[in-house]
Order: structure tokens, then sequence, then C-alpha cells
């Protein structure tokens, strides 16, 4: 069969699916939403490049929650902190399905702790958060840890003093060492070529994901597949990363002593020797694998992209800057590492660094969710196998929330007296029995790689404050921020 018999083929079974779901949403009562195409759905009425800003324009219409259509599938989107957290807390267990996401199915093969539902999702996010805490996420140990990580990190800024550089790789070593110590159990070195081809496929699957041939092959994959297109390299370097995360664990299988776990792989194939008898054990190979890549590939791009464009911020706002370097030079002095317990002394600081995560709002759309069941949800029917979007940014930049939602105002986390406040509606790593595990690791390098950079360093750029731009290169899954060459001038 050619490509053109195959693409017509494969546009009548659209257009049998479209029909069917149109007859089956009729015998529910589906959120209100705007009409939708056969097969395209409410593409066309869509920002291809800001689409979630499209979504919050059709709640004005149709209300907090409503049903769209992403090509065929018929997709519920949750709009404002009151229908998001009503959904993820108060309904946790309605909403705990993963939606299967096209690219991320591929790339884990279906399997791992990221696309995974019931008894597998389940044993895999227990055992996860269980041994990562074990070994240190969260606790005094991976201070030490971070700040060791913090120390090799200076000496991997550029000589001399003043040369501007992109900072890009630079965080993303430091960062993704962080994971690799949980993980895999060791630190790699930063001129590690591997390693440093490693993130450069981390860095390209986010940009790929957020730009129009990301968006097409989470809509319409069957048809990406049979077209030429970036979606193929892509997947190739997928698999690159996937052989060496294979090839690290064949290298703890050799040397693995089952009284004394190293890290999170060890401690999987240990539990994987302790179920090998149990037929509904979910510790198997291909989870591993999968659930590795899942913690390398996240505990690495967002934890860096935001540090990232907190220095493009620095260097935007160098008033917010000098203010922040006031307060740790007050608190903690130059010398001394930050940890954890200097928080509640540097409320600005925290504040800016709150700040940051709202306004980059890096997953604008959060993972999607799916309804494994019929779900009643404020008077409305929302059927099995339904995608459900909780629009994170629609929470993040809530006017109802938030005095100045389009400003970065780090005043959005502080009260009268200069104390640090709490808002309800800061949701960037979700909220939930599907909140992202990697929470408490993820605030701590941001609170101490950004104060030990500050301690040392006075970011700026040599075109100036105004020559920085905060919107995002590219919006969709994710918000990839814009890449500068900073200076880094030694305070």
């Amino acid at each position: 069969m050619d490509l053109s018999s195959t693409l017509l083929v494969a546009g009548i079974i659209l257009v049998l699916l479209w029909l069917f779901g149109g007859n089956y949403g009729s015998k529910h009562r589906l959120p209100p939403g705007p009409r939708a195409l056969p097969l395209i759905g409410n593409l066309p009425q869509m920002n291809k490049n800001e689409p979630f800003k499209s979504l919050v324009k059709f709640s004005q219409t149709y209300g907090p929650v409503m049903t769209v259509y992403l090509g065929w599938q018929r997709t519920v989107v949750l709009v404002g902190y009151d229908a998001v957290k009503e959904a993820l807390v108060d309904q946790a267990d309605d909403f705990i399905g993963r939606g299967r996401l096209p690219f991320l199915f591929k790339a884990t093969k279906g399997y791992g702790l990221g696309t995974s539902n019931g008894e597998r999702w389940r044993q895999l996010r227990r055992f996860t958060l269980t041994t990562l805490r074990d070994f240190g996420m969260g606790r005094k140990g991976m201070e030490e840890w971070i700040q060791n990580s913090d120390k090799v990190f200076f000496l991997s800024f550029p000589l001399p003093p003043g040369e501007p550089f992109d900072p890009t790789y630079v965080t993303g070593r430091t960062v993704s060492n962080v994971i690799c110590c949980l993980v895999f159990g060791q630190r790699f070195h930063y001129e590690d070529k591997q390693f440093l081809h490693l993130l450069s496929i981390i860095s390209d699957v986010l940009r790929f994901n957020s730009g129009p041939q990301g968006q097409l092959y989470n809509i319409f994959p069957w048809i990406m597949e049979l077209l030429p297109g970036p979606q193929h390299s892509i997947f190739a370097k997928i698999q690159e990363v996937r052989e060496f995360i294979q090839k690290k664990i064949h290298e703890h299988k050799e040397t693995l002593d089952p009284n004394f776990p190293r890290d999170y792989i060890d401690s999987f194939l240990i539990r994987m020797d302790q179920e090998k008898d149990n037929p509904a054990s979910e510790f198997m190979f291909d989870n591993l694998v999968s659930t590795v890549m899942n913690l390398f590939l996240a505990g690495t791009e967002t934890t860096s992209t935001t540090i990232r464009y907190a220095l493009s911020v620095m260097v935007k706002y160098p008033e917010i800057q000098e203010k922040m370097q006031q307060e740790i030079d007050t608190v903690i002095g130059q010398d001394r590492c930050p940890n954890m317990e200097d928080r509640k002394s540097l409320p600005f600081t925290d504040a800016v660094i709150h700040e940051v995560q709202r306004f980059l709002d890096i997953v604008p759309f959060s993972l999607p969710r799916y309804a494994l069941y019929d779900i009643s949800f404020r008077g409305y029917t929302i059927p099995k196998d339904t995608v459900i979007i909780p629009l994170l940014h629609s929470v993040l930049k809530e006017e109802k929330h938030w005095s100045s939602p389009w400003s970065f105002k780090p005043e959005h986390f502080l009260d009268h007296n200069g104390n640090f406040k709490k808002n309800p509606a800061f949701m960037p790593f979700a909220a939930g029995k599907r909140a992202c595990v990697g929470e408490s690791l993820a605030r701590m390098e941001l609170l101490i790689f950004l104060v030990s950079m500050l301690q040392r360093f006075t970011f700026s750029c040599s075109e100036g404050p105004d020559s920085i731009n905060l919107i995002p290169e590219y919006s969709s899954f994710a918000n990839v921020p814009r890449t500068y060459n900073i200076i880094a001038t030694p305070r």
C-alpha cells in the first residue's frame, strides 16, 4: 500500500472514530465547548504559538470546565484555581489517571512511572518516593550532595572572569549530576563527552515537544509516523538514552550487594529479585529502564531551565538582583554554603524564586490526566477515555489570585511587612496524588544553587538589561525560555 492509500485509510478510520465519539458524547452531559470540525476538532481556532492562551479565551465563553477537541481526541479542560484544585485535590481519586500522551508513551514503550496507571503506577510511585527519600531527597544528606555539586559548578565558570557565556550547559550539568547521584550513584565529569551528549538530547526533546512538530505528533501520531520529519531522529536520540540507562543497569547488576544498595537502580534490582515469583509485581526490567529515564529527563531539564530563566531575570532586573544579594550577605555572608534552614530568613530571595517559577510557567498544560471511568464533576459527566487538561497556566496567571499576573513581581509572595507569604494558586508542580515526585528536590536545588551564585557573582550582559526578553522562545508542552550569553562578574 502506497503512502496516499495509507493516508486515505487512516482518514476513513479517523472519521469513524469521530462519528463514534460524537454519538457516545451525546449520551452524556459533557461540559460545554466551542463547535468542533471533524478530524481536526478545534485546532483551527487555537493559537499555534501559545495554544494554552486560546483555551483561557474559550473559557471566557464556556466556563472553567469545558470540552474541546484536539484533533479527534475529546478533551476536557479545567481552567482556573478553583476548578483545578477541586479536581486534583478534592476529587483526587477520580482524576488520578494519566493521559496517554503519544510521544511519551512511545519514548517509554508504555512502561515506567510517568505514563502508567492503576497498579503499575501505585507500586512504582510508592517505591520511588520511598527510595528517593531513603537516599536523602528533601533531607539534610541531599543538601550536602547539592553543596558538593555547587563547589564543582563554580569551577566550570568561564575564565577569564567577565567573559560572556551560555549558561545552558553549565546549569544543566550541575543539576543533572544531582539526580545522577540519586539514580546512578555517580557524578559525571563536567567534560564527559557522553554526558554532554545526553544533556544535548534532553534539551532537543524538550524543544521538539514544545514546537509545532511535537504538537502534531501528540495529536496525529499515526500520520506523523508515516511522514518524514524530525520526529524520527528525536526517537533515535531517545533510544540512545535508553541504551545508556540499560548499560548502567547491567553495570549495577555485576557489582550489586543486596545488603548495601548504593542508589535507586540498586534498590529496584533488589526489589526485582525479591518479587521475581510474584506475577502481580511491577518490578521488572522495562519498568526500571523507563522510570530511570523519567527521573533522569525530568530531574535534569525542568530545574536547570528554571535556573537559566532566573539568571535572565537577574540580568533583566538588576535592582532585584542587588536586593537579593544584600539580603543574602546580611543573613549568610559570601563564604558559607546556604542550606534550607536559611530560607525562612531570606523572604525576598524566596519570593523571587517562587515568582520565577510562576512567571516562567514551565509546563502550562501540566501533564494531561485521563478518565479511567465516567467521572461526575460539577454537574457534568466526563466520559471514560477522555483526556483531561488541568491548565496550570490559568492558575499561575489568574487575576483573581495574582495582583499583576503578567508582570514579574516578587511582591506576589510578600506581605505588607516583607515576610514571605504562601499563595494556594502557586502550582508549578501540579497538585494531588500525581504531583511531581521530585518537588522537594527541585525546591532545594533552586534555593541552594541560586543563592550560591549570587554570593559569588553579579550577572549582566553586554547588550544591557533591555535586551533580555522573558517571553519564552517556544510555548506548548513546555515554555522554553530564550538563551542569552551572560557575564558573571566576581563580587
